[in-house]
């Protein structure tokens, strides 16, 4: 991390001050931890006050090439003053190597451009529906779409519509119609739900946001063998598991599928921007026709560059393998802890989660806990906590990392914590 003479430096004294100021000024729709990052480089974040913290959240994934990591900032940088931001009224020179190289990563045929992971999602959808009205024969708003319970796909009012959590959907009705619910994880509830109108079924590989759920071996390639027998379209939804994330490109490449499209973001914009796509093969994406989508930011030269270089750095520091490998030593290391708090440990490549014993413990109070010791993480529905660092983040800090992890479920099982104590491991490790 930069040194102190040439760091950025925060507008506010003290984290207190910066908190106090969002609380009184932003809507109250986030609950953060209490930490406040000024600033950040590779798997460091640093605070308003200076202590240091290993990132174990990634923001979501969106981070997973590393804080500022120095080509995906070059190329940003050398972009922004060269041309940002066109719309897509007319062509820019930086797109088209986007799409191209995007298609070429995948292997499918064509990509749609657009900005955050919930409008890749609504692409699909749109997709999806006019595929079933113009290619496979649905009849007219007829055409049904399938999720899974414990889906998480994002937040506008149609994708609330076909939350399981309660409060995603509480007070946003009515809803957008067309979307039948079933089980994750079963095969033979997805055959059950499609019927002659059903257009597509939309898939996680590993559910995130409902607490790390990993299916069993085989789920997705049954799906897929369901889907191809029905003439259903497989849209897996790939935002938080795809591009490197969960040991390979796709996490749907864990059961050898390659489903009919893939939604992407997060990563796609290298920690910087917000850019994300849906991919597919002509005989879905060439149901839209000029006017029938688009954004504004969607496909912009500054966020092509960004993605370019974000898939340059996937693909010459070799994630995809890197996070498989570390993926393991994270399951083996965080599996042998011997604590009566921890239910289960379960994850793929570096998207890990700890299930936490809700009766003995909140997910929220080890999270907090591991602030203390210097590791940023999130808890999910108050009983999973997510380990999800930077692919690129070094094996020593890591173990670093786990250390900490170690020591805070140790901490915690005793059910006292002497204050000193945690003061005196935090700044040791914040020293380093």
């Amino acid at each position: 991390m930069n040194s102190p003479s040439n760091r950025h430096e925060s507008p506010f004294a003290s984290s207190t001050d910066a908190m106090h100021a969002e609380a009184r000024f932003g809507a109250h729709n986030y609950a953060p931890l209490p930490v406040v990052a000024a600033r950040a480089e590779g798997s460091w974040v640093e605070d308003v006050e200076g202590r240091r913290y290993i990132d174990l959240m990634s923001a979501y994934s969106a981070v997973s090439f590393g804080h500022a990591h120095p080509r995906i900032v070059e190329a940003l940088c050398e972009q922004a003053r060269t041309l940002a931001v066109t719309s897509r009224a007319y062509f820019n020179d930086r797109l088209p190597q986007f799409l191209a190289r995007l298609c070429a990563v995948t292997g499918y045929a064509r990509a749609l451009p657009v900005n955050t992971g919930l409008e890749a999602v609504e692409t699909s959808l749109k997709a999806a529906r006019k595929w079933g009205y113009r290619v496979k024969g649905v009849a007219a708003d007829r055409a049904r779409i399938v999720v899974c319970a414990g889906n998480f796909h994002g937040r506008s009012i149609t994708i609330s519509g076909f939350s399981s959590e309660p409060q995603y959907r509480d007070g946003f009705g009515p809803f957008t119609p067309g979307f039948d619910t079933i089980p994750y994880n079963d095969a033979a509830a997805l055959e059950r739900a499609i019927t002659r109108d059903t257009a597509a079924f939309l898939v996680e590989p590993v559910q995130g946001e409902a607490g790390i759920v990993v299916p069993d071996d085989g789920y997705l390639a049954r799906c897929a063998d369901i889907c191809r027998r029905h003439d259903v379209l497989l849209i897996a939804d790939e935002v938080q598991t795809g591009l490197g994330r969960c040991g390979h490109l796709l996490g749907s490449m864990h059961d050898g599928v390659r489903p009919d499209g893939v939604i992407l973001g997060k990563a796609l914009g290298g920690g910087l921007l917000p850019v994300s796509a849906f991919v597919a093969d002509e005989r879905v994406m060439d149901v839209f026709e000029p006017g029938d989508h688009g954004s504004t930011f969607g496909g912009n030269p500054l966020g092509a560059a960004v993605a370019l270089a974000a898939l340059d750095v996937l693909e010459d520091e070799g994630l995809c393998a890197r996070a498989h490998e570390l993926g393991a030593l994270v399951l083996r290391e965080l599996r042998a802890i011997a604590s009566p708090l921890i239910a289960d440990v379960r994850g793929r490549g570096l998207l890990i989660g700890i299930e936490v014993d809700p009766s003995l413990v909140s997910a929220r109070t080890v999270v907090e806990r591991l602030l203390a010791h210097g590791v940023i993480s999130k808890d999910t529905h108050g009983t999973v906590v997510r380990i999800a660092p930077p692919l690129n983040i070094g094996r020593d800090v890591l173990e670093r990392a786990l250390a900490a992890i170690r020591a805070t479920f140790d901490e915690l099982g005793d059910g006292y914590v002497p204050v000193r104590a945690a003061s005196r491991a935090t700044a040791s490790l914040h020293s380093r």
